[in-house]
């Protein structure tokens, strides 16, 4: 007499706000019930809440009017060519950047899940010809969403600071709160060590991250394969940003 082989049970299925949860404390659980279903409605939903709110309290708190100059403070040439216009003139165009500015900005949300989904394509397509890895592009884009979703972190900690008096002299959307070496460093001053330092932001690292540890789950990708892909993306990234600023110095 032969016993029967012991299946062990599956794991059970997540809630959309178990996986929400799970992402910033056991992600491992969310990546892994991506497999069962790949919807990322809730952490965008959660990141798109959470952008208009942090826009609406920077527009109380700070003001466009100030948002843009600061700005443009970063751009010195820019700024002086500016200054060097007649009072009226220089009104006219602080008034047209600001309003550019703020429309830019209450549509960047929207554009950001864009760019989540260039993202995703590019990650897919790494991943699925560059590995051959088995992989759909609709769970690659929830491992992008739901990794992505960390970031809100920085703009809950800007709107903390903000709403608890944080002087509006030096606010800007690009390092809004002590997140990355950029906060401490003068843009005008350098721009290409700026530019450096920006992309190191604990919750853009933290992001990066999870996407690479969350394509393990998903494909047969060992995880330093996954990694290696991963950082090798925002590498470049840090390098064409990085080139950028130094063309522009």
């Amino acid at each position: 007499m032969t016993s029967a082989a012991v299946i062990p049970p599956s794991e059970p299925p997540l809630s959309e706000g178990a996986r929400v949860i799970n992402t910033f404390f056991a992600p491992s659980k969310t990546f892994k019930d991506i497999n069962r279903s790949a919807s990322w409605w809730l952490p965008f939903l959660i990141i798109l809440v959470v952008s208009y709110a942090f826009i609406y309290v920077v527009d109380k708190k700070v003001g466009f009017d100030k948002v843009t100059e600061n700005s443009m403070r970063a751009s010195p040439k820019q700024m002086d060519q500016i200054d060097s216009l007649p009072a009226d003139q220089r009104e006219q165009r602080m008034a047209m950047i600001e309003k550019f500015t703020k429309g830019i900005t209450y549509a960047f949300p929207m554009i950001g899940l864009l760019f989540m989904v260039i993202m995703a394509l590019i990650l897919w397509g790494s991943f699925s010809f560059g590995v051959g890895a088995q992989i759909g592009f609709g769970k690659t884009l929830a491992i992008v969403v739901y990794g992505n979703l960390v970031t809100i972190v920085r703009a809950i900690l800007a709107m903390i600071a903000l709403l608890a008096g944080a002087s509006s002299d030096t606010f800007t959307f690009q390092n809004p709160v002590a997140t990355s070496p950029a906060y401490f460093i003068d843009s005008a001053a350098h721009p290409v060590l700026f530019a450096l330092g920006a992309q190191f932001d604990i919750t853009v690292i933290w992001a990066i991250i999870l996407v690479a540890i969350g394509f393990p789950y998903v494909t047969k990708v060992k995880r330093g394969t996954s990694i290696a892909i991963v950082f090798g993306w925002w590498a470049l990234l840090v390098l064409i940003s990085v080139g950028g600023a130094a063309l522009r110095a």
